[in-house]
Order: C-alpha cells, then structure tokens, then sequence
C-alpha cells in the first residue's frame, strides 16, 4: 500500500489513454456480456424442460396442419397420460403494429396440473374457468404496457383477422411462462366459427419414465389416419426445431466474443506497452537505488488491473442496463427482447476476464522491461 500513490500518478500521467483504454474494455466487455447471453438464454431454456412431465402432439406434417380436437378424448385414454390440453396458435399486437405478442389458448381445464411452472393460483384457475374472456399475461408484458390485473385490453389478431377482447384475471410467472398471453380456447373457436382444430395438444404423463411408451401408443393409434400425428418431448422437440439455428447462433457469439476479447487484449498490451517504454529510464533509475525489479513489475501489474477492473465495471453495469432497457427501444426484437437477462454467471466471466485483460496488459511489458541491465538502461538515458 505504500507504493499507491506512485501507481495513482502513473495512470493519470496520461490521462486520455488511461481513460481510452478503460474505455475500450468497457467496451469489449459490453459486447462479451451480450453475446455470450445469447447461447446463455437457449441453454437456460433446455435445462428448464429436461426434467418436464409434458409431451406434445402435433401433426406429423407439421405444426402449420391442424388436428382435430376430437384427438383430446382418446388420448386421455392411453395409459400413463393424467391430463391433456388443446393448444392453438392466435398471435397479435397490441396498439403497434409492428410488435408482436404470443398469443396462444389452451383449453381451460387442467392448467395448473399441466402447467405447474406458469405459477398460478387456485383462485386464478377458477376465474380462468369462469370467464370467457379471461386471459393470463406474463408478468413482462404487464411491466411493459402498464397492466392491472382487472384490465380489459384489445388485441388485434395477425394470423386470423379478429379482434380479442380479454380481461387479465391473473399473472404467469416471468421465466417459465416468457412474453406472452394465455386465453381460452373455447373463446377462440367461437371467434373463428368453431372450426373444431387446434395446433397441438400438451400431454402431461405420470412419470417421465413413461415417455417413450406414452409416445409410442399416440403415434400409433393415429397412424394411417387423415391426420397422422408425431409426439415428441419438450427438450426434443426445441432441438429438432432450433438444431441448425441453436449451433450457429452458440457457436457464432462465442466466436464474436472471442474475436472482440483478443483484438481488445492487443490494443490493451500495446497501450502498455507503450507506457512502459515511456518510463524506462525512470525504472532504470529506481532498480539502481534500491527498488527490486519484482516491486516495479508488481506496481505495472496494478496499474494493468485497477484499469482492467474499472473497465470491467462499467462493461457489465453497461450491459446490464442495455438489458433492461432493450424492451423498451427494440421493437424489432419483439418478445426476444423481453426474454434476454444478464445472468450472474456472465457478470462474473465478464468481470474475470476484464481483470486478466488488464493483468496481462501490464504484467508482460512490465517483465520485458525490467529484464535488461541497469547500467545499459541507464547508459541510454
């Protein structure tokens, strides 16, 4: 410590490149911590269903095909499956047009016993099961317009050209639920003339041993009919649809970050670098009246990490206010934005490698300099 003050004269010596470099870490660091969250959220998003007691049916065509609503009954039969839910795709927007909301209706029964992770209350349920137009909104989406449970809101529908008139009876929790908004699928079917179909249906099964059996006698009692149907898990059924997009976009962001770290690091080092060059008579000077080269190496390596440290600072405090910002500026992003959050896993990678970034900025010129002789440096001055 008593060595401080002469490490606080160094850096602000040159104060524009004390503060450019800072700056440029900032910088790289903002951009490590927004990539890297990226394969972060779709990673958090599989660790989340490994263990879900749910199948979905859809059809084997694809989820752009319908299935009969009829299919719900004659699965119930099938042993090991404890309930089971019709699921249609509505979509809408909400005062902009160009910000599109998940609108989906599920059928009003069995909600909470085969969706445990939305988070909703026994009395939620009963009004859910009460009112026609009731609708559940996640908590992102009540932030973000401002709404009440109590309010009534009107949606205006992107694939089918309805309007949606719901009264938000309840909350679904933020994480399990995402953006969107849940209501009734008898309401639906009455806007759209009874068409008797829905996109999918949730199967929620005893155990998830029971999955492949419970996937088998599906596929088969519907097989060679008008409307073959394919079951599949959650996990597996987010990595046929993500296979391709889920690989590049994970194995894109680390490269994007791994590139932006390394060019930072170098402009860093030579920062350094030429701060050290700089004083290299003065290192001369000191070596020769008694101060070890272990001494003036360990007051650069300081320097390196209080500025790598400040600069990791203000990267993850930059990013994570662009996070909670972002639903608000973005509406390009639509709901995506709403999902993205900076976790305490990517603060830390962020702040460590800030520290190293500034570390080894320092620690390698340092060493470089100090290894020449003393007479020969001060020789040169």
């Amino acid at each position: 410590m008593k060595y401080l003050s002469l490490v606080l004269i160094n850096l602000t010596r040159n104060k524009r490149r004390t503060i450019l470099t800072m700056l440029s870490i900032t910088v790289s660091v903002f951009i490590f911590a927004s990539l890297i969250s990226l394969p972060g959220l779709l990673s958090q998003v599989l660790r989340d269903r490994a263990n879900s007691l749910r199948l979905i049916c859809h059809s084997k065509a694809g989820f752009s095909y319908m299935l009969p609503e009829a299919y719900r009954r004659q699965i119930e039969r099938v042993p090991h499956v404890e309930a089971v839910a019709g699921y249609s795709v509505f979509m809408g927007t909400y005062r902009d047009p160009n910000e599109q909301i998940g609108i989906l209706a599920t059928d009003d029964d069995h909600i909470r016993e085969i969706f445990p992770d939305w988070e909703i209350s026994a009395e939620t349920e009963r009004e859910f099961e009460n009112l026609r137009t009731a609708g559940l909104v996640a908590t992102t989406l009540m932030k973000l317009y401002g709404w009440k449970v109590g309010d009534t809101i009107i949606l205006r529908g992107t694939l089918y050209p309805v309007d949606l008139q719901l009264t938000i009876v309840g909350v679904l929790n933020e994480e399990a639920a995402g953006p969107r908004i849940i209501f009734r699928r008898d309401y639906m079917e009455e806007l759209l003339g009874r068409p008797g179909t829905t996109n999918l249906f949730w199967v929620k099964i005893d155990r998830s041993q029971s999955a492949s059996e419970v996937i088998a006698a599906i596929d088969e009692m519907f097989a060679n009919s008008a409307h073959e149907t394919a079951t599949e898990t959650e996990v597996a059924l987010i990595k046929t649809e993500m296979a391709g997009n889920l690989a590049l976009l994970v194995n894109g962001a680390k490269f994007l970050a791994a590139i932006v770290i390394f060019t930072i690091a170098l402009v860093a080092a030579n920062t350094a670098a030429m701060a050290v060059r700089e004083r290299r008579h003065e290192m001369a000077v000191m070596r020769a009246i008694g101060f070890t080269r272990n001494s003036i190496v360990a007051r650069i390596l300081v320097e390196g990490l209080i500025v790598g440290v400040t600069g990791g600072l203000l990267g993850c405090g930059l990013a994570y206010l662009g996070f909670e910002l972002l639903p608000h500026v973005s509406g390009a992003l639509g709901p995506l934005a709403l999902a993205l959050t900076l976790s305490p896993r990517v603060v830390a990678y962020s702040f460590m490698i800030a520290a190293l970034i500034g570390a080894a900025s320092g620690f390698i010129p340092a060493t470089l300099a100090t290894r020449g002789d003393i007479s020969t440096e001060l020789r040169a001055v």
